[in-house]
């Protein structure tokens, strides 16, 4: 990421605000009013274990249940209102930024959550990395519209110099104070939070910040949200920022897994016959992770893919180099033509499979294991990836090339519930 900061000239602007909290006293535990974001709820099984674990649990503002859309998001919001009618939730008594830390099986992650100043992708202020789908804004920002709330913070990197003063210098010494909060999440990650309120603290963070480049390791449709109920707003007022959680990966690198497929109505076999004489297809032997390591070993060497869904797994490499010509755009950076999920949705799912991009047809799963399971028990096809790097994706952002949408997943991810904005009083 170019340190140097954006070519506008301003950065980042960070500011304070009142945070919504759950009060302990009113929810079964913290842990149980938790989620992971949106979009990692998946599957209905996830989605009825949250909504079980407690009647107050995060997940029903986040994917209320309901018949129609405009149902839904009314649902949502009417439940927010009655949670704050009954002080299950509550605002901070004064504006604050948020130290936030998570740590599991030797991965810590700390950072600071905050009102972030919106700003275009030209002004190379933030910078995306995906593209986004339409419909999935259109679902978000009509659910944010209608709660009048910001519900999970974005995941966003920047490179911080190491000084002895700024965003991290500060984090580091918050840390050693007593949390506002501590949980454990089953997924094995401990969570505190801390509140901000100095104002010489807040300053010195705002200050670090303002001649620094985000880019977005998580929540691009959230930011398009964002972006998109910005423009519908007066201004200026509260939609002119958005809840987000910045992490300097100089100091805290995140980590960067696949995001797998999965074809809903593509049977394995059906997927290998029309791969013949156009990609090489090899069995690979099992179990689950030793075939990710072969398939991490090709993936050094150029595309590939493993399928599953039959019960056995099969590497896919060595694309047939006129296919890829006629099937991936040339007016693109060479990073980008190369990138597995260029090959994956221009050649495989659009010329070779004809599947649409449509949720009917594919699945988004960051699980590896969750994904071959749903194959095998749903007769269709598992399309697991390999991870790109990161400087890679941070190159094409500084570039202003979008990779393929859900091409990858950064983490770890902050968890749900732990702090809300409310967009109702500013």
């Amino acid at each position: 990421m170019n340190t140097s900061g954006p070519a506008s000239g301003q950065g980042l602007r960070l500011i304070p605000f009142r945070g919504l909290r759950y009060v302990p006293e009113r929810v079964g535990s913290l842990a149980a009013v938790t989620s992971p974001p949106y979009d990692v709820v998946v599957r209905p099984d996830g989605l009825h274990h949250l909504e079980s674990a407690d009647p107050h649990n995060i997940v029903r503002l986040i994917l209320p249940q309901a018949g129609t859309a405009t149902a839904r998001h009314r649902q949502a919001a009417d439940t927010l209102k009655r949670w704050l009618a009954e002080g299950v939730l509550a605002p901070d008594p004064v504006p604050s930024l948020y130290v936030y830390e998570q740590r599991a099986c030797g991965v810590l992650q700390r950072g600071v959550i905050g009102a972030l100043a919106l700003s275009p992708a030209q002004e190379g202020v933030v910078l995306p990395h995906e593209d986004v789908m339409a419909d999935v804004v259109e679902d978000r920002a009509d659910l944010m519209r209608t709660a009048a709330a910001h519900l999970e913070p974005l995941l966003l990197s920047y490179a911080g110099d190491g000084g002895p003063s700024g965003a991290t210098a500060v984090i580091e010494r918050v840390v050693k104070r007593i949390p506002l909060l501590t949980t454990k999440t089953e997924d094995g990650f401990s969570h505190r939070l801390w509140a901000l309120t100095d104002p010489a603290e807040q300053a010195e963070v705002e200050s670090d910040l303002s001649h620094r480049q985000a880019l977005i390791a998580d929540g691009h449709h959230r930011w398009a949200t964002y972006l998109r109920l910005q423009e519908e707003q007066s201004s200026p007022g509260p939609w002119d920022f958005g809840l987000v959680l910045l992490v300097d990966t100089t100091r805290y690198p995140l980590r960067v897994r696949a995001i797998h497929r999965l074809l809903h109505r593509l049977p394995v076999g059906d997927a290998l016959r029309a791969l013949d004489g156009r990609f090489r297809v090899r069995p690979v032997d099992g179990p689950l992770p030793r075939a990710l390591d072969v398939l991490a070993q090709a993936a050094a060497e150029g595309n590939a893919f493993l399928l599953a869904g039959d019960c056995r797994f099969h590497l896919v490499d060595r694309p047939d180099e006129q296919l890829l010509a006629r099937t991936v755009r040339a007016d693109r950076p060479a990073a980008w033509r190369s990138l597995d999920a260029t090959v994956l949705h221009s050649t495989l799912l659009d010329d070779v499979w004809r599947i649409p991009d449509a949720p009917e047809h594919i699945a988004y799963i960051h699980d590896s294991a969750a994904v071959v399971e749903q194959a095998e028990r749903h007769d269709a096809t598992a399309v697991l990836m390999h991870p790109v790097s990161e400087d890679v994706v941070r190159d094409l952002a500084r570039q202003g090339v979008t990779m393929p949408r859900k091409s990858t997943s950064f983490g770890p991810k902050p968890a749900t519930g732990l702090v809300l904005r409310s967009l109702g009083t500013g």
